[in-house]
């Protein structure tokens, strides 16, 4: 019988785990859990420790920024430390923080700062009269890494800044846009492709623009970081010598401005907790518009002298704090890969998942595209996985968590055999990613082209989903589309879930789609043929290929208006 942990224990538990994940994050740019995995492990060490007092220790990673990076990379002292955030998780803790705020300045007004919190790499550019001399990373906040020669290869940045103090540190993130990062995983797909053919093993497929642009940031080459097309914001100040006075964030942001730094265009000053509020929820819905990825919202009070009477707490400044949005992506084990067969024969690998919430649902599968993109990224049933569902998008995994991965563990090889009850052979030509079947009375196919054709682009048949197609398919009620229009009330009343009324009504839908114009006929049906000889290669001119579809059309249009003749 399980025991809970005392306290003590599970505080040193925690403590393990966090300092160990951390180390993965920063020092390796290869995280074995996602940030809301992370987040939940710091939140439960953070509670424990409230509760506990006399067992804080000054070691514990929640007094402590980032991680102690294991590099070759020479170390950095940053002159302004680079302190971390608090984080709130949802508007009850923002609107907590803000009270807190609002306590410690008394009956002032304050004004707030909010900015798009960037997925990407804190970094520090020092300029020392005009020229940057020095670009380190935040490290734990105290030592950083120098990676001077790499940043410079960022177009954006500016290498020599006219008319600039002695000294101007800026603040800021570098991070991989959205357009670099999938031209970089498209060529790593492609090099691995390549790799396996020549019985070479594939590299790892970097899994999101964060990773990928940490890691390309870190590269010994800065001929390779030229190469990843990175970008950087930047967002404060850290020391500066001979530069003017400011008394707001604000005023910071537009010097850094005048300079040529680039300030990204969405930030907004607001006069109240509820107008941050109203901030953060607008731009979790409009994350998806921007070409980076965006992970929260950071707001600062306005005010630099309201600023310093906040101070600090041991570890984050209290007058800032950084609201996360719900996570898009999380980590969860692959329990299997198995193949669904479309309506034209196409086969598709999915996975099937330990489910896991992520992107507002739970997702217990997810999509692998075809055969290339499976050995491409190199998933394997028993892997740990990284699963992406990005707004409404159809869940993807995105690829293997390899530190995680079992020594004795296989690549995945795409069946021979299609899955149906048939169990047809399953055919590739040799310059194509899809792999078919190509039985001409394969089930699948036929309930996928049921489902089409009631679908609405083309019959638009109400009522006529996916399970209830299974349910009169595996009853023998269809066999193809025609048998739809003599199926009755009293056969539907027989499957599970059927009504009298939902009954009649599915029977209505069926009958009232003969009204449907030829064009919505002619959708429903255009799919290849069954035959296996149609996907051959040929060469037929375009014009030839053009007739020979019409052709087809019109021929199994006119055979299925002949059977629907025959049966009124």
């Amino acid at each position: 019988m399980s025991r809970t942990p005392s306290p003590k224990n599970r505080i040193e538990e925690l403590r393990e785990q966090v300092q160990y994940h951390n180390a993965r994050y920063h020092g390796h740019d290869d995280p074995e859990i996602s940030d809301a995995e992370f987040d939940q492990l710091v939140i439960e060490l953070r509670q424990l420790e409230n509760d506990h007092p006399e067992l804080v220790d000054d070691l514990s990673p929640t007094l402590s920024v980032g991680s102690l990076a294991i590099t070759t990379f020479d170390p950095v002292v940053h002159r302004v430390p680079m302190t971390s955030l608090d984080n709130a998780m949802d508007e009850t803790e923002l609107r907590a923080w803000g009270d807190r705020v609002a306590k410690g300045l008394g009956d002032q007004a304050v004004r707030y700062v909010c900015e798009l919190k960037i997925d990407g790499l804190a970094i520090s550019i020092r300029y020392e009269n005009g020229s940057l001399v020095q670009a380190a990373t935040r490290g734990d906040g105290k030592v950083g890494e120098d990676v001077t020669a790499n940043v410079a290869t960022i177009s954006s940045l500016p290498k020599h800044v006219a008319s600039a103090p002695e000294v101007v540190e800026v603040r800021g993130e570098i991070f991989m846009s959205i357009a670099a990062f999938e031209k970089l995983k498209a060529e790593r797909e492609a090099e691995n492709l390549e790799r396996i053919s020549n019985g070479r093993a594939p590299l790892p497929v970097p899994v999101n623009p964060r990773n990928a642009g940490a890691g390309s940031l870190r590269q010994k080459d800065p001929t390779v970081t030229a190469k990843r097309d990175m970008s950087v914001w930047s967002y404060q100040l850290g020391e500066v010598v001979g530069g003017p006075e400011f008394t707001s964030h604000h005023d910071t942001l537009d010097f850094l401005r005048t300079l040529g730094f680039p300030v990204n265009p969405a930030i907004t000053i607001v006069d109240s907790i509820e107008a941050v509020a109203k901030f953060c929820h607008e731009w979790k819905e409009r994350r998806h518009e921007l070409t980076y990825e965006i992970d929260g919202v950071v707001i600062k009070v306005d005010d630099l002298s309201q600023r310093e009477q906040l101070g600090f707490t041991s570890r984050a400044p209290r007058w800032a704090i950084a609201f996360k949005f719900p996570p898009e992506e999380k980590h969860t084990l692959l329990l299997d890969i198995q193949v669904s067969v479309g309506r034209t024969g196409r086969t598709t690998p999915f996975a099937v998942l330990e489910p896991v919430f992520v992107g507002g649902s739970t997702v217990g599968m997810a999509t692998l595209h075809n055969r290339n993109q499976v050995a491409a990224k190199d998933v394997r049933p028993g892997d740990t996985v990284v699963v992406r569902k990005a707004g409404d998008v159809i869940p993807e995994v995105v690829g293997p968590v390899l530190s995680k991965r079992a020594k004795n563990s296989q690549p995945w090889v795409f069946p021979t055999q299609c899955p149906c009850p048939v169990k047809s052979t399953l055919v590739k030509l040799d310059d194509v990613a899809d792999t078919r079947c190509v039985e001409p009375n394969c089930p699948f196919q036929r309930d996928q082209r049921i489902m089409y054709f009631a679908s609405r682009g083309a019959m638009d048949i109400e009522g006529l989903g996916d399970r209830t197609v299974f349910a009169m398919s595996d009853a023998g009620l269809v066999a193809d589309v025609g048998d739809l229009y003599s199926v009755t009330v009293e056969q539907l009343l027989t499957l599970e879930g059927f009504a009298e009324l939902s009954a009649q009504n599915l029977v209505a839908s069926i009958q009232s789609s003969r009204s449907r114009p030829l064009p919505k006929l002619l959708v429903s049906s255009l799919h290849p043929s069954r035959r296996g000889s149609q996907f051959q290669r040929t060469q037929r001119s375009s014009k030839n290929c053009v007739m020979l579809v019409l052709s087809s059309v019109v021929s199994k249009s006119a055979r299925f208006l002949k059977r629907l003749s025959e049966r009124q």
